[in-house]
């Protein structure tokens, strides 16, 4: 296949997976629903914070889960065991979620009016990127196990996150990580993004998480009242 047949075969994927994204973003606000897609490499601690914000928050409003992994169903069975609703998305050989597998398993979740929607994506640094699945923001994971070059490395990420969530500070003393360089790296590639400290060990950080989250969800639901308000005027 010659590179130009590549190219645009890319360009009618990922036109296909915006107009998709645009229906799931469109039914997502009619119902003030605030979706958030996690992003990370694989090991960041995704679940595992997630349940901790799952058993956190669960009691403040509905919250519902899209686990995609490559293969199994165990992070699925987390979030299901720490009492919320969730649908498995296993993607084979693919290497991300797109917003035909979304869309398909919102149909599946029915995810409640004003609830809180996390989409847990597969475990890659790159794909993920470049797929829209309608969410209000992807939410970068980098732990401190990792490197703080990561940003650099892989910036079409971060430079498409809305939030950077550094993981596992809990083992700042036992890792040679430079909590300085690695939030400069991510300001060089995106200087709006914002950054957050956590560790769902410990349970550092945390509040500032769930504050993000609230404040979001509030914006949601604040700008889907003012456009259905506008409409109709």
């Amino acid at each position: 296949m010659s590179h130009a047949r590549i190219v645009q075969v890319e360009r009618d994927i990922l036109g296909e997976n915006d107009r998709l994204a645009a229906d799931n973003r469109a039914f997502l606000a009619s119902q003030r629903i605030l979706a958030l897609n996690l992003v990370s490499g694989p090991g960041s601690g995704k679940t595992t914070l997630l349940v901790r914000t799952i058993d956190d928050l669960k009691d403040r409003f509905p919250i519902a889960v899209i686990e995609g992994d490559q293969q199994t169903a165990f992070d699925a069975e987390r979030i299901r065991a720490a009492g919320v609703p969730s649908v498995q998305i296993n993607t084979g050989k693919g290497c991300h979620l797109d917003a035909h597998m979304v869309g398909h398993a919102m149909e599946r979740l029915r995810p409640q009016p004003q609830s809180l929607l996390f989409i847990e994506n597969v475990g890659n640094l790159v794909c993920p990127a470049a797929f829209d699945l309608g969410e209000a923001g992807k939410v970068v994971m980098l732990s401190v196990t990792e490197g703080e070059d990561k940003p650099l490395k892989y910036p079409d990420m971060f430079h498409a996150s809305t939030l950077m969530l550094l993981t596992k500070i809990d083992l700042l003393p036992h890792v040679p990580f430079d909590v300085d360089r690695c939030l400069e790296y991510a300001r060089r590639v995106n200087p709006g993004i914002t950054m957050l400290q956590v560790s769902a060990l410990s349970g550092e950080g945390l509040p500032a998480w769930y504050d993000w989250i609230e404040q979001n969800r509030l914006n949601a639901g604040a700008a889907t009242a003012a456009v259905s308000a506008a409409q109709g005027s």
